[in-house]
């Protein structure tokens, strides 16, 4: 994929899309939250989303689903696309021993995503909360945040200052900060 392959769109898409994707875009839209929208080739790891960030002029978060040994806790950690990740360094934060990644069905359930679309807006599908937000401090300085509709087809950069205040108050979500 070429940057020049890449058309950036401030709307959203005209044509038929999944439900969990049109669902993101009617809620920005009920927010009044503004976007810019890159569609794509299927992004499923950081690398693809390299050229996509170049498009967008933003960094895609990475979005990590991640669940306790016990898997009764779940968390989503959304971090710098750049920086590595060490379960050991967040479980001290969190107070949660032996954490790893969660699989497809616990996504699924509690998220409504599939491996590759996790995205902050996924927690707009867990009505119960079941899932704890975790966010990087790093992320909170850069003016926008880049993710995913709830698919890896397309890619939104949003205001961080939308996300932090007016869509995680409203889908009733308080992250907590870590540092990684």
């Amino acid at each position: 994929m070429e940057i020049n392959d890449i058309k950036l769109y401030d709307q959203r898409p005209d044509d038929e899309r999944l439900t969990k994707e049109t669902a993101v875009y009617d809620l920005l839209e009920k927010l009044g939250i503004g976007y810019l929208r890159a569609d794509h080739p299927t992004a499923d790891t950081m690398e693809d989303c390299e050229v996509i960030d170049k498009a967008l002029g933003v960094n895609i978060a990475k979005n990590l689903f991640l669940c306790n040994r016990q898997k009764t806790c779940f968390y989503l950690l959304i971090m710098p696309s750049d920086k590595g990740f060490r379960t050991k360094d967040l479980s001290a934060q969190i107070n949660s021993a032996r954490l790893s990644f969660a699989d497809a069905d616990a996504m699924q359930e509690y998220l409504g995503l599939t491996p590759g679309s996790v995205s902050v807006m996924g927690l707009m599908n867990d009505k119960d909360k079941f899932v704890k937000l975790l966010i990087d401090r790093d992320l909170l300085s850069n003016e926008y945040f880049g993710c995913h509709p709830c698919i890896n087809t397309s890619s939104l950069k949003i205001k961080t200052d939308d996300i932090m205040n007016r869509l995680l108050p409203f889908l009733g979500f308080q992250p907590v900060i870590v540092d990684l």
